[in-house]
């Protein structure tokens, strides 16, 4: 029995069918890219729209548009100013006085007068050692000494009738010589009664403790009720004068020369003193004192500053940055510090030339104040330098001059894009 033929509606695809479409889609994509590439486009993107037939790297602006763009700068004039010719130094603050305040009799503490932390007076009242074991001491003194004294009075009156006796030459002279002698005895033992009483009354002065100096209190080591001793190391508090108070610092000791020069000529040397990160001036003060020996370990001499420390901005201990004022360079041509760049050669600055280039421009660079530095060779006033944008520069560059403050300048939108949430 033989099978039914198959149906036309059955019949299978053929090969070459199938495969049509795809190569039609092939090749029109072929024919794109072909057409693009002759208009300047990259296959797949958009034209210019003006059929001008140049290449991505032919239009202005090179690669990514920017080839040929004057690179935006921030330009600075160059001026003159006045120069101050500083020395750098670290220093510590250190009190002008300082006092540890110590017990000088023993005895039960019956009273802490002072508050912690805050400014006592010279001769201000900051404690109280129980005080009667030393009256008593006194008392005694007192009653040692009337009686001695009475006891010479009477050796006196004696030795006066002695004499008016022998006068008479009714008594030997031995027994007036004896009693001269007990009279003199009497008299030393008054003076030692009345140093006695002296001290006594010392020692009853001595509980009383008061302020050796004028200065800020710390913290108290002892309280009301603790037994203190005259040889306690840590002693009850420790005061600092804090206005005025000084500075110690160390220079080079090829600076001194110039210092002691100026010292001579009994001239005033300023000395500012600056925060730890140089942003806030703290102090300004004199030149107090130099050492009298330099440091052969670090070739350094130490010298000590005065300030008023009126407003209380420097503490004991404190860190600062010292600034020694040597001399002041007057109208001097000056260059922002932001504008210099180091070599292989030097020092140079990118000058601003008549065509709008910059010209890497070697200078010699003398004393800085802050953000200026005197120019001794290489510029003049009236120059223009880059001072910021100097990463993108080279010899001969074309640059464009940009407000420093404007947030829309050219090469700002990136960074400006940069800030905000979401980039």
């Amino acid at each position: 029995m033989s099978s039914p033929a198959p149906s036309s509606s059955a019949s299978p695809i053929p090969k070459k069918r199938r495969l049509w479409p795809w190569a039609m889609a092939l090749a029109l994509l072929a024919a794109g890219g072909w057409y693009a590439s002759q208009r300047g486009e990259p296959p797949g993107g958009e034209g210019n729209g003006h059929g001008n037939g140049k290449s991505a790297a032919g239009r202005p602006g090179g690669p990514g548009g920017r080839g040929d763009r004057p690179t935006p700068v921030t330009l600075a004039t160059i001026g003159t100013a006045d120069i101050r010719v500083q020395v750098p130094a670290i220093g510590t603050v250190v009190p002008r006085n300082q006092a540890v305040v110590r017990a000088r009799v023993d005895g039960p503490l019956l009273e802490v007068a002072f508050s912690e932390g805050k400014a006592v007076a010279a001769g201000e009242v900051l404690a109280r050692i129980d005080p009667e074991p030393f009256k008593a001491a006194l008392a005694q003194a007192r009653g040692q000494l009337a009686r001695d004294a009475a006891l010479l009075k009477n050796a006196q009156l004696d030795l006066d009738r002695y004499k008016g006796l022998l006068a008479q030459d009714s008594i030997a002279k031995q027994q007036v010589d004896t009693q001269a002698a007990l009279v003199q005895q009497y008299k030393g033992t008054v003076q030692a009664d009345e140093a006695a009483v002296r001290s006594a009354e010392l020692q009853l002065s001595y509980t009383t403790i008061r302020a050796p100096i004028a200065g800020r209190a710390g913290l108290r080591t002892v309280d009301p009720g603790n037994i203190v001793k005259a040889s306690d190391a840590a002693g009850l508090v420790t005061i600092a004068q804090h206005s005025p108070i000084t500075a110690v610092f160390a220079v080079p000791e090829d600076r001194l020369p110039a210092i002691l020069q100026r010292l001579r000529a009994k001239q005033t040397l300023a000395v500012e003193a600056w925060d730890r990160e140089l942003k806030t001036r703290l102090a300004e003060g004199r030149l107090l004192a130099v050492d009298s020996l330099i440091d052969s370990t670090t070739g350094t001499v130490k010298l000590k500053a005065e300030y008023a420390n009126r407003d209380g901005a420097l503490f004991p201990n404190q860190f600062v940055n010292v600034r020694l004022l040597l001399d002041t360079l007057a109208g001097v041509v000056a260059v922002p510090t932001a504008a210099v760049q180091q070599g292989a050669k030097g020092s140079y600055v990118y000058r601003l030339g008549a065509d709008g280039t910059v010209a890497a421009v070697p200078v010699r660079l003398g004393p800085a104040d802050g953000p200026l530095a005197a120019v001794e060779a290489g510029l003049a006033a009236g120059d223009k330098v880059v001072v910021d944008g100097l990463d993108k520069l080279k010899d001969g560059a074309k640059v464009e001059a940009i407000d420093p403050k404007a947030v829309d300048a050219p090469g700002r939108e990136q960074k400006r894009g940069a800030g905000r949430p979401g980039h």
